[in-house]
């Protein structure tokens, strides 16, 4: 085995570029070196998109992946060399509060340990403790295992929502978080009604199994969630958008929740002050919730990553159809375009093909 490996770096402008760098090795008894299959390009990952950054400068990005097992340390029980493996990139610093009760999500120092580690899939090899790797059934491919995390976030949200079958649901933001937000709330019985602006999205989401779906550039949002839900507002609406939208989503998501509903945020804001307006008032006076989700990680004792696993090989949910466009990693910066300029290229999931 080589002792470099391909990786896309961050470059000054935002973009990436491809070197040669020292391939990762195992740290600990307990640690797993993987082969990277297939990565994909999270919305998180379009907000840093030609941004100057000075911290993550020549460093290798990407949470979103697929792997081969090469290597594992001698206390290694779960997985062996040749294993096909979904690999979940969430790792704290497993001695704070929240790591001791399996609520790593939302340790302290999530993000700088993770991304100093586990979280670098723009890159032919990557390491973590071996508990972060899940074993994938034959019947799932690489390319629909790199959206598991993604059903994993909307999995966490919905938990904390406390969907309950028949609710009636409004989803705002039709890429991947909500696309998958759509399929687990159709699985658990609610009607699910899908804002967007980019019709090839809510297209996809019709065919996905939305009830109603909105493009809120031709269509009133108001109008439209009284006439799904007999004069009410939405029981349930998840924020999946995010990002420098969430000035206009969160209100939007607010406005459209009936009296006494719950708004869930699942779409991740921008690093630092976010300032909006927002109808305190109203919100406060029809006592409705907004409730904050953070990744994922474990529903009760059993990992979120783990039963979205099994959902997939299932047949349950569909990763497959979500998957609309796929490049090598040497074309990383045009494949970062793609999923930018949805509008024009239909993009919901692009994938990188890494080996």
């Amino acid at each position: 085995m080589s002792i470099k490996m391909k990786a896309a770096l961050k470059e000054a402008d935002g973009t990436f570029k491809i070197e040669q760098v020292d391939r990762v090795k195992i740290p600990a008894d307990d640690w797993v070196l993987a082969r990277i299959k297939v990565s994909g390009i999270c919305g998180t990952d379009l907000w840093h998109w030609k941004k100057h950054e000075p911290d993550l400068e020549c460093k290798i990005m990407g949470h979103e992946m697929s792997a081969v097992v090469v290597e594992t340390g001698p206390a290694v029980r779960n997985v062996k060399a040749g294993d096909r493996v979904v690999v979940e990139t969430l790792l704290g610093d497993g001695t704070c509060d929240w790591c001791r009760v399996q609520q790593y999500n939302l340790c302290p120092n999530l993000y700088k340990v993770r991304m100093d580690t586990i979280s670098r899939s723009f890159a032919e090899y990557v390491v973590g403790p071996s508990t972060k790797f899940h074993i994938l059934p034959d019947n799932v491919s690489d390319e629909e295992a790199a959206l598991l995390d993604t059903f994993s976030v909307s999995l966490h949200a919905q938990k904390l929502s406390g969907l309950r079958i028949n609710n009636k649901v409004a989803i705002i933001g039709a890429g991947p978080i909500g696309l998958a937000q759509l399929q687990l709330a159709k699985l658990s019985g609610a009607e699910v009604i899908v804002f967007d602006i980019v019709q090839s999205s809510l297209t996809l989401a019709k065919s996905l199994g939305a009830d109603r779906v909105v493009n809120l550039e031709t269509e009133d949002p108001q109008v439209c969630i009284k006439l799904f839900n007999d004069g009410r507002g939405a029981d349930l609406t998840f924020e999946c958008a995010g990002g420098e939208s969430m000035t206009t989503t969160l209100p939007l998501a607010v406005s459209i929740t009936r009296i006494g509903g719950k708004v869930i945020i699942v779409g991740g804001f921008e690093n630092g002050n976010t300032a909006m307006e927002l109808n305190w008032q109203d919100l406060q006076k029809s006592e409705i919730s907004l409730i904050p989700s953070a990744s994922y990680g474990f529903w009760d004792i059993y990992p979120e990553m783990s039963i979205c696993v099994e959902l997939l090989a299932k047949g349950k949910i569909n990763a497959k159809k979500m998957i609309t466009h796929t490049y090598p990693l040497d074309r990383i910066n045009e494949a970062f375009e793609t999923a930018q300029n949805k509008k024009e290229t239909g993009a919901v999931f692009v994938a990188l093909k890494i080996s």
